[in-house]
């Protein structure tokens, strides 16, 4: 072959070349799953996936309708990151999981749980003997009624924090009756029940109107109403899973959640 024919040969391969080289980056886009509830944390992390697009992360949104499967999905890993809790709810899964270690890589939104009702616009309407629906899962279950000793309802034995139970109420003058439920059902039982204390993702999606209907607030700096991003503890390192957090702590979302829900939900960062 003379050197003609093979530098034409050559120059024919070269596009060819990058044309598979441009191929085989195209299917090394990194991918990563990320986990969160139907409601406001879905909604938010949509639009991180949308900005993350822009920058070159693909971001696919997976939704849950429950507290539980999220940080299950993480540890076996269906998901790689996840966006739905404060830090005790995953410091109580790390607990009853032995094989689970998950840790928080980033603060996300600010979500305060409330009292609601139907019936009643105080606390101090509430009856004697009033029928108050909280969420059954532990962490839950014990903010709610850690909200309701702040309000001055009831009095909890010192020192549980958010693991306290109905077992360890100490005072409660009015006795008030208490039937814990899973928390997507909440908002369901305010027709029936006199008050419910529901988390705010919840509230959202049901289309509760925390103006018209809530009675009574978490403060917006209480530890319990600060979401978190979480990962397992062998990827907080993870470049890519830091990229998601600063773009998810961008101006672009945090102009996104106080345009969205007009400061019902707030930015945590």
């Amino acid at each position: 072959m003379t050197i003609k024919k093979t530098i034409t040969k050559l120059a024919l391969l070269f596009p060819l070349a990058l044309g598979l080289t441009a191929c085989g980056q195209e299917e090394k886009t990194e991918v990563i799953r990320v986990g969160a509830t139907v409601g406001p944390h879905a909604q938010v992390v949509e639009a991180v996936a949308e900005e993350a697009a822009k920058q070159g992360l693909k971001v696919e949104v997976v939704t849950f309708s429950d507290y539980i499967t999220p940080d299950a999905a993480l540890v076996d890993g269906s998901i790689d990151l996840n966006s739905y809790q404060h830090q005790p709810f995953l410091n109580n899964f790390n607990d009853n999981n032995k094989k689970a270690n998950l840790v928080s890589i980033g603060r996300s939104i600010l979500m305060r749980m409330g009292v609601y009702s139907d019936k009643y616009q105080n606390l101090s309407d509430l009856p004697q003997k009033a029928t108050i629906t909280i969420p059954n899962d532990p962490t839950n279950s014990g903010r709610a009624l850690l909200l309701l000793a702040e309000a001055d309802l009831i009095t909890l034995k010192p020192g549980l924090g958010s693991k306290a139970t109905v077992y360890d109420i100490i005072e409660n003058p009015k006795q008030l009756e208490f039937i814990e439920m899973d928390a997507a059902q909440l908002p369901r039982t305010l027709s029936d029940a006199d008050a419910s204390v529901i988390t705010m993702n919840y509230v959202m999606s049901s289309g509760l109107d925390p103006k018209e209907q809530g009675i009574y607030f978490e403060a917006k700096d209480a530890e319990l109403a600060v979401m978190v991003i979480a990962s397992r503890a062998a990827d907080k390192d993870n470049t890519t899973y830091k990229k998601f957090v600063e773009i998810y702590q961008s101006q672009p979302i945090r102009d996104f959640i106080q345009t969205t829900f007009k400061g019902t939900i707030e930015p945590a960062f």
